[in-house]
C-alpha cells in the first residue's frame, strides 16, 4: 500500500487482540494495517499461562457472561486450530480447609453446562486412592475433581491470525511504531517509524484501533492527546518452568490459602510450567520479570502439594507478563475482571477511534468480532461476522482429528525422526507441506543448526512468519530455546547474520 492511498483501518499493536481485529476486518473486505512496535506476540500475549479455558476460578466474581462466552470460545478455536489447541485433564485436590467439596461440584456443573459444551468430556469425582494423578501428591490428599479444558501455543495463535489476515490482504508491520497520528479532515493521519532501516511512512486511515495492550493508555494519552475515563490496570502474571514434576499429561489445578489457584502443568514433554502469580505493577512495564517474592509464592504453592520439592535452583526458565486488565476499581488483583471493554471515540466529522481494554486469549476471536460490530455503523461496511468456524493457517485438518492427521504425516514423510515430524505437525499443521516442500531427506532441509532444527524451518519461518531473531525462532515460533545448547543458538544467530536480506512476507 502507498503512503498516498486511504486505508480503511490502521491497528496499532501486534498482540492476539490486534491481530485478532485485522483478520476479521481483512476477511471483510477492509483494506488493514497494523503496526507492531516490536515482535508478534512479543509482551503478554506469549507470557500466558497457555490455556484455552472458560475460568473456572471466574465463577467466585459472578462473571457468568464471560465464562459463557469464553467456553463457547473453546470448541469454536479447538474447532478452527486442532494442531496448536488440544484438550487436556485438569486435576483439582481437594483441600477441605479452603473451598468446600459442595461449592467445588456446584462450580464444575455450571462449567460444563454454561456453554453448551460439545466435544469436552464432562466433570467428575476421583478417588486419589486408586487414580494415577495420586502419585505425584503428598500424602492425605484423598479426593479429587478433573474436568476438561484445553492448552493452546499461545505465540503461534497470534502469529496464525496475522498469517491469515495477511493473506486476505492486510499489512502486517512489525518493528514498526506509530509515532503519532492527529485526526484530521475526517481521516486519521499516522506517522509509522521502522527500527529496520525503512522510510517513516505516512498512513492515511479511515479508522484507527488502539490494541497497544499494557501501553493503551500511554497510547491515547501520549501519542494521540486524547483523554477518556476508561483506564488499564496493569497486573504482572510471572511463571516458572522447572524439570518436569509427574510422567502423565494431567495438569493440576492447586490451591492456596489465600484462595488463588495455580497451575502446574505438562510442559514441552521434558518440564513442568507453573503459574501463575496476580500482581499489580505500575510505570514502565517493558522488560519485566519474575520477582523473588513471586518466586517463592509459586514455588511455596507446589511445595504444599508434591512430594518432589522444587527451590530457585531447580528453575530453568521464567517469564513474566502484565495483563493489560480494564480498571473496574476492584481491590484485589486477582477479583479484576478479565472481561474486555471497548472505548469507542466517534463524532460528526470525525475519523472513529476504538481503544481495547483487557481481553483475554480465549475469547480474543470474539473480541475481534464485537470490535468489528462497534465499528460497522460509523465506518458503514457492509459485509457481517464470518470468522466462526474459518480454520486458522494449518487448521484445516479432517474432522479436527490431529491424531490422524499425525499418523498420516509419518506415513508420509517416513524419513522425518518421529520426534521431529510430531513437532512440524503441531506447529505448522498443514501447512508443514509448505515448510518441507521437495526435501526428501534430512540432507535436503539445509544446514542443520543442532537439536531438531532445520535450515528449511528458519527459512520459512523468516519468509512467512516474519521472524527475523533467534528469540523469535527460538521462544515465540517455537519453545526450541528449552531443548537447544548454547552452541545452536550462536549456529543460528550466525545464518541469520548471514541472511538478514530474506524477504519479509507482504
Amino acid at each position: 500500500m502507498s503512503d498516498s492511498e486511504i486505508i480503511d483501518l490502521l491497528i496499532v499493536g501486534g498482540g492476539i487482540n490486534g491481530v485478532g481485529i485485522a483478520r476479521d476486518a481483512a476477511g471483510r473486505g477492509l483494506k488493514v494495517v497494523l503496526c507492531e512496535q516490536d515482535d508478534l506476540a512479543s509482551h503478554t500475549s506469549s507470557a500466558s499461562s497457555k490455556l484455552i479455558h472458560g475460568g473456572l476460578r471466574y465463577l467466585e466474581y459472578y462473571e457468568f457472561r464471560l465464562v459463557r462466552e469464553a467456553l463457547i470460545e473453546r470448541e469454536n478455536l479447538l474447532q478452527a486450530a486442532p494442531h496448536i489447541i488440544w484438550p487436556l485433564r485438569f486435576i483439582l485436590p481437594h483441600s477441605p480447609e479452603q473451598r468446600p467439596a459442595w461449592l467445588i461440584r456446584t462450580g464444575l456443573f455450571l462449567y460444563d453446562h454454561l456453554g453448551g459444551r460439545k466435544r469436552l468430556p464432562g466433570s467428575r469425582s476421583i478417588d486419589m486412592k486408586t487414580d494415577p494423578a495420586a502419585a505425584p501428591l503428598k500424602a492425605g490428599v484423598v479426593k479429587a475433581f478433573s474436568y476438561a479444558d484445553c492448552w493452546v501455543e499461545d505465540s503461534r495463535l497470534v502469529v496464525l491470525n496475522a498469517m491469515d489476515a495477511a493473506e486476505r490482504g492486510a499489512e502486517i508491520l512489525t518493528r514498526t511504531r506509530c509515532t503519532e497520528a492527529r485526526n484530521d479532515g475526517g481521516l486519521w493521519q499516522a506517522t509509522l517509524a521502522s527500527n529496520r532501516g525503512v522510510p517513516v511512512r505516512q498512513i492515511r486511515a479511515r479508522a484507527l484501533v488502539n490494541a497497544a495492550g499494557p501501553w493503551v493508555s500511554d497510547f491515547l494519552e501520549k501519542r494521540l492527546q486524547r483523554q477518556t475515563d476508561s483506564k488499564v490496570r496493569q497486573v504482572k502474571g510471572s511463571h516458572v518452568v522447572v524439570k518436569k514434576l509427574f510422567d502423565h499429561d494431567s495438569p493440576y489445578i492447586l490451591q492456596n490459602p489465600d484462595g488463588r489457584i495455580i497451575f502446574a502443568i505438562p510442559y514441552e514433554h521434558e518440564f513442568t510450567l507453573i503459574g501463575t502469580t496476580d500482581k499489580e505493577v505500575h510505570g514502565d512495564v517493558a522488560g519485566i520479570e519474575i520477582d523473588d517474592e513471586e518466586i517463592d509464592y509459586l514455588l511455596g504453592s507446589v511445595n504444599r502439594y508434591f512430594e518432589t520439592s522444587v527451590t530457585p535452583k531447580d528453575i530453568v526458565w521464567s517469564y513474566a507478563g502484565v495483563r493489560p486488565l480494564y480498571d473496574d476499581a476492584k481491590g484485589n488483583a486477582s477479583a479484576v475482571t478479565r472481561d474486555y471493554v471497548f472505548d469507542l471515540q466517534a463524532s460528526e466529522g470525525q475519523a472513529p477511534l476504538l481503544s481495547i481494554f483487557g481481553g483475554k486469549l480465549t475469547t480474543y476471536r470474539k473480541l475481534a468480532e464485537h470490535a468489528l460490530e462497534q465499528l460497522q455503523p460509523v465506518m458503514g461496511f457492509e459485509k457481517g461476522a464470518w470468522t466462526v468456524g474459518a480454520p486458522l493457517p494449518g487448521g484445516d485438518i479432517d474432522d479436527a482429528n490431529f491424531d490422524a492427521f499425525a499418523k498420516n504425516v509419518q506415513e508420509k514423510w517416513n524419513w522425518l525422526p518421529k520426534t521431529l515430524a510430531q513437532r512440524y505437525a503441531r506447529a505448522y499443521g498443514t501447512r508443514m507441506e509448505r515448510l518441507i516442500g521437495t526435501a526428501a531427506t534430512l540432507d535436503d532441509l539445509g544446514e542443520h543448526f543442532g537439536g531438531d532444527l532445520y535450515e528449511a524451518e528458519v527459512r520459512y519461518l523468516m519468509s512467512v512468519e516474519w521472524a527475523l531473531t533467534d528469540d523469535d525462532i527460538l521462544w515465540r515460533r517455537s519453545k526450541l530455546g528449552l531443548h537447544v545448547d548454547d552452541e545452536t543458538a550462536a549456529r543460528l544467530r550466525a545464518w541469520l547474520g548471514r541472511n538478514a536480506d530474506l524477504d519479509m512476507p507482504a
